[in-house]
C-alpha cells in the first residue's frame, strides 16, 4: 500500500481521470515521483468499478482502492446491507474479510468485529478505509481467521466467511469443501466458538450439494439483484435440527421475496393448464430455489407444463418475477412465424427445443420493441409461441 497515493494532488488527478484513457496514462512520463502511472491507473480502474457497486466507497474523500479483482470478487453495498439486516449479534467475526464491505455493515448493527485478511496489502487497504469510514469498532488482523479463532478461547455470536472459491492454480471451484477455507471440515470446530455461523457462497453452488456438506442448516437463501443472482446464503445454527428454510430473494426497486420449507417442494402439487390472460416469469433466484411447484400452489397458477417454469392466470396477481398481459399464442411454425419476420421483439426460451440466438437467425426477429416472446411447450406438450407484452 504505497499512502502517497493518499495526498491530495494524486486523489485529485484519480477523480478527474476517470473517464480518461488508462493506455494513454501508462505511456506517459512519470507524472508524480512517489507514485507509478502503473499505481494511478489501478486507482482509477478500481474506483470506476466501485461508482456503482460501493457508492458509499466512491463517494468517500481519501478511500484507498485495491486492485480491480478485488473490487470483482467483494460483495455489493447492495447485498452487503441486506445481510446486515439478518443479522442479530453484538460480537461477529468475519474470517474472510477481504475489502470488508460485508464487515463494514454488519458492524453497523454490532458492538464490535473482527476482520481477518490473509492478504497483507489487502488487510492493510481495509484498515485504513475502515477509519477514513469512522468504522471505529472493527478490529482488523492480517492473519489466517479459521486459525485464530480456533486457537483462541474467544467466543462469538456469529461467525461470517465468504470462501475463496479458486484454487491454489486460481482455477474456479465449487464444492465447499475446495474452497478455502474448508468450511465442512472445519465446521465442529467452529461451532465450538460460536452460535451461528453465517456462509455466503457461489451462486452455482448446488443446493442439494450444499446441504450434503454442511449441517445444521437453519435457512438458504438465494439472493439476486435486479434479476442477476448473485450469491447463496447460508445460516447455521449450532442447535438447530429442523427442516430449513429455503428463500428467494431479488433486490430491486420492490424487493421480491418468496419462502417455504426446502422439503415442501417434494408434495407440492402444481396445476397444470392451458395459457390464461396473464403470464408470470420467475426471477432468477426463484429460478435458482426450485421452488416450482409450492410457488404455483400458494399463488394459485397453473403452470404451462410439468418442465415449463412459466405461469399463467386469468385474473393478474402479485408475482415473484416479471409479469405479461398475453396478446396471443400460436403454434410454432413457418407460417405462424411468418408475420413476425423483420420485426422486433425480446425473445425468451423456456423448455423449449432452439435457442434465442437460432430463433432468431431463422425467422429474421430483431433484439428490442415492445412485445416480449416466449418460445415454449405448454400443457399439450406443443411447441408454442406467447406474445405478450410487459405490465
Amino acid at each position: 500500500m504505497n499512502k502517497a497515493i493518499l495526498n491530495t494532488g494524486i486523489q485529485s488527478f484519480i477523480k478527474n481521470n476517470l473517464n480518461t484513457d488508462t493506455l494513454s496514462v501508462l505511456l506517459k512520463k512519470p507524472l508524480f515521483d512517489q507514485v507509478s502511472n502503473h499505481e494511478l491507473v489501478q486507482q482509477i480502474e478500481s474506483a470506476k468499478k466501485a461508482k456503482d457497486k460501493l457508492p458509499t466507497w466512491f463517494n468517500t474523500p481519501r478511500i484507498y482502492f485495491p486492485k480491480k479483482l478485488h473490487i470483482a470478487q467483494t460483495s455489493s453495498e447492495l447485498t452487503a446491507a441486506y445481510k446486515s439486516s439478518l443479522i442479530v449479534a453484538k460480537e461477529i467475526a468475519d474470517l474472510s474479510g477481504g475489502l470488508g464491505v460485508d464487515t463494514y455493515y454488519f458492524a453497523k448493527h454490532a458492538i464490535h468485529i473482527d476482520h481477518f485478511e490473509l492478504h497483507k496489502e489487502l488487510a492493510e487497504i481495509a484498515t485504513h478505509n475502515f477509519k477514513v469510514l469512522h468504522a471505529t469498532n472493527i478490529n482488523t488482523y492480517n492473519e489466517d481467521g479459521v486459525a485464530y479463532v480456533l486457537s483462541h478461547s474467544k467466543s462469538y455470536d456469529m461467525i461470517y466467511i465468504d470462501p475463496d472459491r479458486r484454487d491454489q492454480h486460481k482455477k474456479r471451484v465449487f464444492l465447499l469443501s475446495d474452497c478455502s477455507p474448508d468450511v465442512p471440515k472445519h465446521l465442529e470446530s467452529l461451532f465450538k466458538h460460536t452460535q451461528q455461523l453465517f456462509i455466503k457462497t457461489s451462486p452455482l453452488l448446488d443446493i442439494s450439494q450444499g446441504m450434503k456438506e454442511l449441517s445444521n442448516v437453519k435457512q438458504i437463501i438465494a439472493l439476486g439483484v435486479k434479476n442477476e443472482l448473485k450469491e447463496l446464503l447460508w445460516i447455521l445454527d449450532k442447535n438447530y435440527t429442523g427442516i430449513p428454510i429455503l428463500k428467494a430473494v431479488n433486490l430491486a426497486t420492490e424487493q421480491q421475496e418468496y419462502h417455504c420449507p426446502l422439503d415442501r417442494e417434494e408434495s407440492a402439487i402444481a396445476s397444470i393448464g392451458p395459457i390464461e390472460d396473464y403470464l408470470y416469469e420467475p426471477n432468477v433466484a426463484l429460478l435458482k430455489s426450485g421452488m416450482f411447484k409450492s410457488i404455483a400452489q400458494d399463488y394459485q397458477l397453473h403452470k404451462l407444463h410439468p418442465n415449463t417454469h412459466l405461469y399463467t392466470s386469468n385474473e393478474l396477481k402479485e408475482f415473484p418475477g416479471r409479469r405479461f398481459k398475453v396478446l396471443r399464442e400460436m403454434h410454432y411454425n413457418k407460417k405462424n412465424l411468418k408475420s413476425l419476420e423483420n420485426t422486433k421483439a425480446n425473445i425468451s426460451c423456456r423448455n423449449f427445443k432452439s435457442s434465442v440466438a437460432l430463433i432468431r437467425k431463422k425467422h429474421r426477429i430483431k433484439d428490442g420493441g415492445a412485445h416480449y416472446l416466449f418460445f415454449t411447450t405448454n400443457s399439450k406438450n406443443e411447441a408454442v409461441v406467447v406474445q405478450t407484452e410487459k405490465i
